[in-house]
């Protein structure tokens, strides 16, 4: 399949009325649920089509960055999924850690305990190895991804839908890099811990994130997300993926995520 200059058709699938419909759904704060057939993605790369269109519908492109969702077997679980998705990060939506964000600003909110890297060079779409990857990373950091609960029945919905909404995607929160050089540090080994209000509700590992973090830069490297927004450009942020499920808040928290020896990444929700 090949997109046209615009990235709003794919074979035919004209994706800008998508965005559109899922645009105006998060104006009124209503769930998402499948669209009308004339406009619904039927498949992943209709999904990304119309998640490029929502990107430019919303005024966030070029995106800051993306998140990859589903990269760990306890999260497949949790969602009832058996592959990661991808979404673009808009740039007004990445803060930095201690950054204090409205609680009712958000639909349902949940946070993430997540490993998260920033390009240094941009990294084409296509195969890619995670020896490739690692050569695209500058920084390597701790994350809080945000994420909304606004879907029914995952399965009812589908992966195109999810794809095209950018899967559970709100806002995220990145830490400060650390002080030497990541690639002296064992990724894979970091483990990482959730703490929400001083209780720690979450661990886990880096591994835990397709057998190795940068598995997960390498997987969005070749998907339908990073076809539909040309590649992934240098000064992008990446969330790897969480480590726990979310943790759903029933108001508003303090939220800590540690992978030591990195710097924590702090956010209050007030």
């Amino acid at each position: 399949m090949t997109s046209d200059p615009t990235g709003d058709n794919l074979a035919g699938y004209e994706a800008a009325g998508a965005a559109a419909a899922l645009h105006a759904r998060r104006q009124r704060r209503e769930r998402v649920t499948a669209l009308p057939p004339g406009i619904a993605p039927k498949t992943e790369a209709e999904g990304a089509a119309a998640q490029r269109a929502l990107a430019r519908h919303t005024g966030a492109e070029p995106p800051g960055g993306f998140k990859i969702g589903a990269t760990s077997a306890r999260m497949q679980a949790y969602l009832g999924l058996s592959v990661p998705i991808a979404g673009f990060m808009a740039s007004g939506g990445i803060h930095a850690s201690g950054a204090t964000l409205r609680f009712g600003d958000f639909v349902h909110p949940g946070v993430e305990c997540e490993l998260a890297v920033r390009l240094a060079r941009d990294l084409p779409a296509g195969p890619c190895t995670r020896e490739q990857a690692a050569e695209a990373v500058g920084e390597l950091f701790t994350a809080i991804e945000i994420v909304e609960n606004r879907y029914g029945d995952l399965v009812e919905l589908g992966t195109p839908m999810l794809v095209a909404d950018q899967m559970f995607h709100a806002a995220a929160v990145v830490g400060e890099p650390g002080a030497g050089d990541w690639r002296a540090l064992d990724v894979a080994a970091l483990p990482g811990r959730i703490t929400v209000d001083g209780e720690v509700r979450g661990e886990g590992v880096g591994a835990d994130l397709l057998g190795h973090p940068l598995n997960s830069l390498a997987w969005l490297a070749g998907s339908s997300v990073a076809a539909a927004f040309d590649g992934l450009r240098a000064g992008q942020v990446v969330l790897l993926g969480s480590v726990t499920p979310p943790i759903w808040l029933t108001g508003p928290a303090s939220v800590t995520v540690e992978f030591p020896p990195l710097p924590p990444v702090q956010v209050r929700l007030t």
